[in-house]
C-alpha cells in the first residue's frame, strides 16, 4: 500500500467503480479501497440471511421463505432504460461482455386511482386514456416538434426556454404535463418546470428511443435489468479496473485521508499510507466534505405473487406527485426469479420517495404499499441524502451524491459525467475502447 497512484477511490459503489473503471482504462494507477468486505457498498445485493442482518438484528429468516442463497435482493434497486448513459458507459469500457440482462416486463404510471401502462412511443402516447382527448393533436404536436429538434437543435431552438414554456407553447394540460414529465422524463418533481427545457426533452427522447429500440426486440418495456441483481454492476466495472492494474483492497479500514495545507495527498490504513495526485469516494468516507439534502424512504416487500392489475412478473410503477398529494414522486419496482434474484413462487417488490415528514415513514410510502397486495415481509429504511460541499478541484477531494429516490440510473450517470470532468478537466467521450493486448491500445 505505501506507494503512489494517480488517484485513491474509497468505496465500491457503482459511481465509484465506473470512475475507477474508466479511469484505469484511460491508464491511470488507480488503488480502490473499500472497509466492507463485499462490493457495492449502499447499492449491494444481499441475500436473506444478510437482509436480515441488516434490517431485524440478525433474526433468523423464516423458513417457508426459502434458501437463502436463492436471494439477490438489491438495497437500492434502479432499472436500465436500453438507450442511456449507463448503457453507452458499459458499452465504451465493454463491461457488458460480464452482465446478462432481463427485459421488465411492464411500465406502468398511477393516475386517477388506477394504474396504467406507459405508452412506448409518441404514436402510442397520443392514443393513451393518460392523454385526454382534446390533447393529442396538441401532444402529437408536441412529439413532432421532439423529432425535428432532435435532428437539428440550431433551426428549433430551446435556447432560453423553460419546460413550463415549452408545455404553454403547445398548450398541454397538467395531465398532458404529468404524463410527458414523470411517466416519459421520470422527473422526481415539479421543479423541472422552472428549469432548461432541454434537459427534459432529451429525457423524453432517451425513453422514446429505448422504448423503439424495445418494441424492435418484442420487449414491452425499455427498461432491463441485471441478472442476479444490481451488485454485478460494480463487480463488474471492478474487474475491467483489474484488468487495467487496478489495485483493489476490500476489508480495510480508512483511518485518516491525509491532507497537506488542506490538500489531499494520501490515505493511512494503519501504519501504512497510499499517496495519490487525487481521491475520489462516497459520502461515507467525508462526512466534513458534504451537506446533507433530504431523506430517502425506501422499503423492501417480499410477495408471494405478483403486483395486482400489472399482468406481469415484473414491472416499474410510477406514482406522480399530484396524483397522491405530495411533492415528490413515489416509484414502485417488482422483480421475480425471471430476474434471478429470488426463488420461483416469490417476488421482491421496492418502494421509494423522498421523505417529507419526520413521521412514519409506511405512511408516507401508503400509496404505493396499497398497489402491491398481501405483503408476506417488509423492511423499511430512511438514508440521509448527501451531497459535496465544493467541486473538489481545490483539494482534490471528488466526493460522488448519495444515491436520490428515482428507480433510474440518469442520476447516477450525471454524477459521473460531472465528476469525471472536474477530476480530469476535461469533457467523459464515450467511444469504443480496444482490448487489452489490442496492438492499437
Amino acid at each position: 500500500m505505501d506507494e503512489e497512484y494517480d488517484v485513491i477511490i474509497l468505496g465500491t459503489g457503482l459511481t465509484e467503480c465506473m470512475l475507477s473503471g474508466i479511469l484505469a482504462v484511460e491508464g491511470k494507477k488507480v488503488l480502490h479501497i473499500d472497509r466492507n468486505n463485499f462490493y457495492g457498498g449502499e447499492c449491494a445485493s444481499v441475500n436473506l440471511t444478510q437482509l436480515y442482518e441488516r434490517f431485524r438484528d440478525g433474526a433468523e429468516p423464516p423458513k417457508e421463505l426459502g434458501r437463502e442463497r436463492d436471494y439477490l435482493i438489491d438495497l437500492i434497486p434502479k432499472f436500465l432504460m436500453t438507450g442511456e448513459g449507463l448503457i453507452k458507459v458499459l458499452v465504451y469500457t465493454n463491461v457488458v461482455r460480464y452482465l446478462e440482462f432481463s427485459a421488465i416486463a411492464t411500465s406502468m404510471v398511477y393516475n386517477s386511482g388506477k394504474i396504467y401502462k406507459v405508452p412506448s412511443t409518441p404514436g402510442e402516447a397520443t392514443m393513451s386514456p393518460l392523454v385526454g382527448v382534446l390533447q393529442k393533436l396538441k401532444a402529437r404536436s408536441f412529439f413532432e416538434f421532439l423529432q425535428k429538434w432532435q435532428t437539428d437543435p440550431a433551426a428549433h431552438g430551446l435556447e432560453g426556454k423553460t419546460m413550463a414554456d415549452v408545455y404553454s407553447e403547445y398548450s398541454l394540460n397538467e395531465d398532458t404535463q404529468e404524463f410527458i414529465g414523470h411517466a416519459m422524463a421520470l422527473q422526481l418533481d415539479e421543479k423541472y418546470k422552472k428549469k432548461a427545457a432541454r434537459d427534459t426533452c432529451q429525457r423524453v427522447i432517451m425513453y422514446a428511443s429505448s422504448a423503439a429500440r424495445a418494441l424492435d426486440d418484442n420487449r414491452s418495456s425499455p427498461y432491463i435489468y441485471p441478472q442476479y441483481g444490481l451488485g454485478d454492476l460494480p463487480q463488474a466495472f471492478a474487474r475491467l479496473s483489474a484488468v487495467y492494474a487496478g489495485t483493489f483492497m476490500l476489508d480495510t479500514p480508512v483511518d485518516e485521508v491525509v491532507r497537506e495545507d488542506g490538500v489531499f495527498m494520501g490515505v493511512r490504513s494503519g501504519d501504512k499510507t497510499a499517496r495519490a495526485k487525487q481521491v475520489i469516494g462516497d459520502p461515507s468516507y467525508f462526512r466534513n466534505d458534504v451537506r446533507k439534502t433530504g431523506r430517502v424512504i425506501r422499503a423492501i416487500c417480499i410477495l408471494r405473487e405478483p403486483i395486482p392489475k400489472t399482468g406481469a412478473d415484473s414491472a416499474q410503477i410510477i406514482l406522480p406527485q399530484r396524483q397522491i398529494g405530495r411533492e415528490h414522486d413515489i416509484y414502485v419496482t417488482c422483480l421475480s426469479s425471471q430476474q434471478k434474484i429470488c426463488p420461483a413462487g416469490f417476488y421482491v417488490a421496492s418502494i421509494s420517495t423522498i421523505a417529507e415528514t419526520s413521521g412514519d415513514p409506511k405512511e408516507e410510502i401508503a400509496a404505493g404499499l396499497k398497489l402491491l397486495g398481501p405483503i408476506e415481509q417488509i423492511f423499511v429504511s430512511v438514508s440521509d441524502v448527501y451531497e459535496p460541499v465544493s467541486d473538489g478541484t481545490q483539494d482534490n477531494v471528488f466526493v460522488s451524491r448519495s444515491y436520490d429516490a428515482t428507480s433510474h440510473f440518469e442520476t447516477v450517470y450525471d454524477d459521473v459525467k460531472d465528476m469525471y470532468r472536474r477530476i480530469t478537466g476535461k469533457e467523459l467521450v464515450l467511444q469504443q475502447r480496444p482490448e487489452v493486448g489490442d496492438a492499437s491500445a
